[in-house]
């Protein structure tokens, strides 16, 4: 037998078992899927360290342009409230809370409520005494609001928007949040449920930094190229630097101070709790009180954010894995509500916002004097007692407790 004869048995071979094998049943090997891990929990801490969705020399890098100080020079102006966004988040670190409260106006007729000339806000500043802005005669709604802290709102802008409608559905009848969209600046015609701000006037930190680098600094960029006015009076015979001051560059098509603003907000760490106080039996008990008397109804305990990779603000932001699956503790549900200590301002929200304010989040509770919206209260207890309208049943559940169980709360509060 040669082995052209063998070739060719082999040919024959080989077709005979191809038939064979497509006629006999075939079990596919099916690849497994991974298990999806559980949810992490997000790093916490006051150290300005990096929560590694950025490099620790970047994040460096990013928070030197968050504390930087403006001039004249850089656009600073005409009209503005602070020459860093350090000078209003800086408690106990950069992002931080602070003591101070800006300042609001408008009108309300006893029906509808319009803002005064050049929006509610009132720009404590001015580079031209000419041009100081103040409360008129006409404006009947006035209202401080304290500054925010921004650690870790990387982890809130990863929160999907179906969470909100989630944590809703969970609460009383007389206790739901109320939940708005609002415009995504950087995606134009995208909205998403809104979540920072006293009025969760947006959603996003690209749109967060640049509409508070326009209002509190008088700092233009591509997303807001116009400057504020002063009392609704152009202020462009002060204003010596070309618009948008904060320009755009091919790697930073919303202005690098933006882009730099938000990428250093998405890299802290949420604000962390005392270790020592959290581990008290007061500490421990008071959590089971705050529960029981509905304070964890609006101030929601525990929310994870989405996968990895998931694309939100129109596509613009991509949730790094630092920031995704992870289980955070912000003890709000990040929702508007009538707690009876509105403002009266309206906002992204429309007329029946008017007196809402955002469930404020709890973390970092230790770090602040002066609490409430407008920090006009400086004890927990007054704050707790401040609380009415949709709040009211908790506030008469917590005077009904044992004045040890009140305790307890509080003590809870002060670890938090």
């Amino acid at each position: 037998m040669n082995r052209h004869t063998l070739k060719r048995r082999g040919v024959v071979i080989s077709e005979g078992l191809v038939v064979l094998l497509l006629l006999a049943p075939v079990a596919l090997a099916v690849p497994a899927v991974p298990p999806v891990p559980p949810p992490a929990e997000a790093p916490t801490g006051f150290a300005n360290q990096t929560n590694g969705t950025i490099s620790q020399s970047q994040f460096d890098l990013d928070r030197a342009v968050f504390e930087e100080r403006e001039e004249i020079a850089d656009g600073l102006g005409p009209v503005y409230n602070a020459q860093a966004c350090s000078e209003c988040h800086q408690n106990p670190v950069t992002g931080g809370n602070s003591q101070v409260t800006v300042l609001r106006a408008g009108r309300y007729n006893g029906r509808t409520y319009t803002d005064r000339p050049g929006g509610s806000l009132i720009q404590d500043r001015a580079i031209d005494p000419v041009l100081q802005e103040r409360v008129g005669l006409l404006e009947n709604v006035q209202t401080f609001r304290a500054s925010l802290n921004v650690l870790g709102d990387g982890y809130l802008e990863a929160i999907p928007d179906a969470a909100f409608d989630t944590i809703r559905s969970s609460q009383p009848a007389t206790m739901k949040g109320t939940i708005i969209r609002v415009p995504i600046l950087e995606a134009p015609g995208t909205t998403r449920v809104g979540r920072f701000g006293w009025k969760n006037q947006h959603a996003s930190l690209i749109s967060f930094s640049s509409d508070a680098y326009l209002n509190e600094m008088g700092i233009t960029s591509p997303l807001q190229p116009a400057e504020n006015t002063s009392n609704g009076q152009s202020v462009a015979a002060w204003d010596t630097v070309a618009d948008p001051e904060d320009a755009a560059t091919i790697t930073a098509p919303f202005g690098p101070d933006i882009e730099s603003f938000a990428r250093f907000m998405r890299a802290t760490m949420a604000p962390a709790r005392d270790p020592n106080l959290a581990q008290t039996p007061d500490a421990r008990a008071g959590e089971q009180v705050f529960r029981q008397v509905g304070c964890a109804a609006c101030h929601t305990q525990a929310i994870t954010t989405a996968p990895a990779g998931t694309g939100f603000n129109g596509g613009t932001f991509i949730v790094p894995e630092a920031l995704g699956n992870k289980v955070i503790h912000p003890f709000s549900d990040l929702m508007l509500h009538d707690v009876g200590t509105g403002d009266g301002i309206v906002q992204n929200g429309g007329a029946i916002s008017r007196n809402m304010i955002r469930t404020p989040p709890l973390w970092g509770l230790r770090t602040r004097t002066r609490l409430m919206h407008d920090g006009a209260t400086v004890t927990r207890l007054d704050a707790i007692l401040r609380h009415d309208h949709e709040a009211r049943p908790v506030v008469q559940a917590f005077l009904h407790l044992p004045p040890p169980q009140r305790d307890q709360l509080l003590a809870f509060l002060a670890s938090l």
